[in-house]
């Protein structure tokens, strides 16, 4: 799997049970992609993964996930998600935006 998360299927599988909201696509058997969100219950939710398989990307997939998640969250006051550079502009498409004067800031154990 291309995902970097998809190396620890246990783990990836293990934070997808404890997600508020979890949006998935097949393909028949085939998990296609699933995207996954947790909220604080009125204001603000996080978009965690979006994870589309690469022989899957370019078909509208992750929009419609994407679209699933703004539906989901329409009455929140703000989604957030962390975008890396190469993603920015599928982001942009489906409306996210990145202010000036903001940088996301994580630690990690996984490739990318």
């Amino acid at each position: 799997m291309e995902w970097s998360s998809g190396h620890y299927p246990g783990k990836l599988q293990a934070a997808m049970r404890h997600f508020e909201t979890v949006y998935t696509a097949w393909d028949g058997d085939t998990l296609a992609g699933p995207v996954c969100a947790m909220d604080d219950g009125a204001m603000t939710a996080y978009i965690h993964y979006l994870l589309v398989r690469p022989e899957y990307q370019h078909t509208g997939i992750g929009t419609h996930l994407v679209e699933l998640m703004k539906d989901r969250y329409r009455n929140f006051l703000r989604i957030v998600l962390v975008a890396y550079d190469k993603e920015a502009g599928f982001y942009g498409s489906c409306g996210f935006q990145k202010p000036d004067g903001y940088s996301p800031m994580f630690i990690t154990e996984l490739w990318t």
